[in-house]
């Protein structure tokens, strides 16, 4: 059964989801850092600057704890796993592949967490959220595409991604003698799913608090454990560079076989670790008390870099300069600790498995903060009942067992292909309403340049919607 259910899904991701993803992902990507004049480049001090920034009222969340909501989806088991996924499945190349997607992605992550600024709605409590559910609607007039989105994003992150982190978690355990294949899924999803549950009845305030401050921490020691490789490695270094280039525009492999090419896994892999434009972010954007949208737009962008640009060439760089040869046998989290154990040991084992309870567990919670939001759409705009969510979170927390004790292929192949709806939802919807992401961002510069702290009104862009904040 699951056999045939992976064979059906990889026949539709290879015919529909890969062509039209690599072209929305690419020439979207494009078109919006052309017309943003390069923002990736030009603005990237200033994003780190607006990070710093404290929320315009007291209480309210600020720029960085909606960074870190979104950095704790975004940096996850998909930085660890799935770059390894990616190398020993793809070849060298698919690093190339990933940073393009991270660079050009990051115009599309500023253009749509600005546009969920700009639509965001008021809570009874003074609080703000919103999403590509909600500018969806209010940009492009038409509720029905909203609450697609909406139910594909839910089926993405409650089942998709969370199935795949759980997953991708208990295969960093098989390199122990304790691990049992018939057992130790079990025990290790089971663990994870209870621990979840703790943290996700308590509510999305606690999901801010938690991933505000675990996030950091978890990143920065990962990320110095890699550059030690590095060093350690350094005269290897540019055969590193050699081989990545060389693999990545070895265009007679790539299109004789795309599917299975550096190109598609790089794109995939970095897509899934990232996220830009696939319309996850700006949920956790639009909740981000600023005083004008290109602030958070900034934000976003910027944790794109942290995502790819830094954690994951962090671990493309910790493995591929270890020696140790990328291979499908070794395909995933025991690649890492293969390399990591070259220098450290058992204990390289040891820190690829608690980095990916780590990224695993700030994965989780951040997933289902972005469900939350858009279950709250779906019931028009109103919470749910109490019964409804704790019906629908015992079930997201039976799916994270679930998930560790199913197959690979199938965990990854669901993955991609509810990804990729998501992605053709939410590309061309902020392809049509860029013209005002746009015209934010020059409305942010002309003040910029005036020596001002910009302060967004609509009126100055020519918008006429009668929208909760901004008029």
């Amino acid at each position: 059964m699951f056999e045939k259910l992976t064979e059906f899904l990889e026949s539709i991701n290879t015919v529909l989801y890969y062509p039209l993803l690599i072209i929305l992902l690419l020439c979207i990507g494009l078109y919006f850092t052309f017309k943003t004049k390069f923002i990736q480049i030009r603005f990237l001090k200033e994003s780190i600057s607006v990070v710093l920034e404290k929320p315009q009222e007291e209480g309210a969340v600020s720029s960085f704890e909606a960074l870190m909501v979104s950095t704790a989806s975004r940096v996850g088991s998909g930085n660890i796993v799935g770059i390894s996924t990616a190398i020993c499945l793809g070849g060298y190349g698919a690093v190339f592949w990933m940073w393009i997607v991270a660079i050009i992605g990051g115009a599309s992550a500023f253009i749509e967490s600005t546009l969920a600024q700009i639509y965001k709605k008021k809570d009874k409590d003074g609080t703000s959220y919103g999403g590509p559910a909600y500018y969806i609607e209010e940009g492009l007039k038409s509720r029905k595409l909203g609450v697609i989105f909406a139910v594909s994003l839910i089926l993405t992150y409650a089942i998709g991604f969370n199935m795949l982190a759980s997953f991708n978690l208990q295969t960093s355990f098989m390199t122990y003698d304790f691990y049992n294949p018939k057992k130790t899924p079990f025990i290790i999803g089971l663990t994870l799913a209870l621990v979840t549950s703790i943290c996700i009845f308590g509510g999305g305030k606690r999901i801010i608090k938690f991933t505000s401050t675990i996030v950091p921490f978890m990143g920065v020691i990962y990320i110095i454990v890699a550059l030690i490789m590095i060093v350690v490695n350094i005269s290897y270094i540019p055969t590193v560079f050699k081989n990545i280039f060389e693999d990545a525009f070895n265009f007679r492999a790539i299109f004789g076989a795309l599917a299975s090419s550096s190109m598609m896994y790089g794109i995939k892999r970095g897509l899934y670790s990232n996220e830009a434009g696939i319309g996850s972010a700006p949920n956790a954007a639009a909740s981000a008390n600023i005083s004008h949208p290109v602030k958070q737009g900034l934000v976003q962008m910027l944790s794109v870099f942290i995502d790819t640009l830094i954690i994951c060439t962090a671990t493309a760089f910790m493995c591929l300069s270890s020696g140790i040869e990328p291979t499908e046998a070794l395909s995933g989290a025991p690649y890492v600790q293969e390399s990591l154990s070259t220098f450290f040991g058992s204990f390289g084992n040891y820190f690829i498995s608690l980095s990916l309870v780590l990224f695993t567990f700030t994965t989780l919670i951040g997933n289902l903060f972005y469900v939350d939001s858009n279950l709250f759409y779906i019931n028009n705009k109103k919470k749910p009942s109490d019964k409804f969510m704790l019906i629908f979170r015992i079930f997201a927390v039976f799916v994270i067992l679930l998930g560790a004790m199913s197959e690979v292929k199938l965990a990854w192949d669901i993955s991609d292909l509810l990804m990729g709806i998501m992605a053709l939802i939410n590309l061309p919807s902020i392809l049509f309403l860029s013209k005002k992401a746009i015209a934010c961002l020059k409305d942010y510069e002309k003040q910029k340049t005036e020596g001002k702290d910009p302060k967004f009104k609509s009126k100055n862009i020519g918008m006429t919607e009668n929208l909760d904040y901004w008029n």
